[in-house]
């Protein structure tokens, strides 16, 4: 199989063995910029997949870049969670100019832990999820690179592991903003009570989970990072420039602003 192109927003696509047609294309309102989740680059896709022309490894390990430049810390290795922060963790190490070194490693063994139907069994499986490299990190500081937190009770577990395998410090480097709000466009992102942005814990959530520091990407970080790439093309592309397409994502999970009037 071969990549071939993107389905357009709004399109009705018939594949068949001779070729693909475009069978209608639903239109948005006049002068309306697209609203593409913006958690698909986060986190919801693979990182191989292709949004918007850009490779979503590529965005996250811009996002990675960027978070090196709004909250660097004084480390000697930065690492991740293996393995969805993968590709912003070494964004990280490469605009720091500190080693990317692997602290955890998968068991593979054990199944998913986010569907463990209470905390107590999550945070087990994540203790049983993850063996300990601790000859990588013994006696440093670490700087973790997690791509969400949601919740807040699955890294604590890890830091935890960390410190008892020999970690000086332990500093968790978030490469997507806090997620607020719920999503109406289809996401079963947990209420608004459960995300550990919205309670009392997050004033002081260094401290909640056993991190010596905790920074969250910032809403135009993520959305520089997003767009950086769309742009440049815009501005390369002569097709572009004679009538350019309003860019734009939705961000509703981290700002509230939704790209639809909502009806109760």
């Amino acid at each position: 199989s071969r990549y071939y192109r993107e389905v357009l927003p709004g399109e009705i696509v018939k594949i068949s063995r001779h070729d693909v047609q475009t069978l209608d294309v639903v239109q948005t309102s006049e002068g309306d910029p697209s609203a593409f989740c913006i958690f698909e680059y986060v986190y919801f896709a693979r990182p191989d997949s292709i949004f918007e022309g850009q490779m979503v490894y590529s965005v996250r390990r811009r996002c990675g870049q960027q978070l090196a430049i709004e909250a660097p810390v004084e480390a000697d290795l930065v690492s991740t969670v293996p393995e969805s922060a993968t590709p912003a963790a070494l964004g990280y190490a490469q605009k720091c100019g500190l080693p990317y070194v692997e602290v955890l490693c998968k068991n593979r063994y054990v199944g998913r832990t986010f569907i463990q139907p209470n905390m107590r069994l999550r945070q087990l499986g994540v203790a049983k999820k993850f063996g300990v490299l601790s000859d990588n990190f013994k006696g440093k500081r670490v700087v973790i690179i997690d791509d969400s937190i949601v919740r807040g009770n699955t890294i604590s577990p890890i830091i935890k592991l960390l410190r008892e395998s020999g970690a000086k410090e332990v500093h968790i480097r978030v490469a997507s903003p806090p997620i607020r709000f719920p999503c109406y466009m289809g996401i079963n992102i947990p209420t608004k009570e459960e995300l550990i942005a919205n309670r009392p814990e997050f004033y002081d959530l260094a401290n909640y989970i056993g991190a010596d520091s905790v920074v969250y990407l910032s809403v135009e970080g993520l959305v520089s990072s997003v767009q950086e790439s769309i742009k440049e093309r815009q501005k390369t592309n002569p097709t572009a420039q004679k009538s350019p397409e309003k860019i734009g994502h939705c961000t509703a999970c981290l700002t509230g602003n939704y790209p639809v009037e909502l009806e109760w």
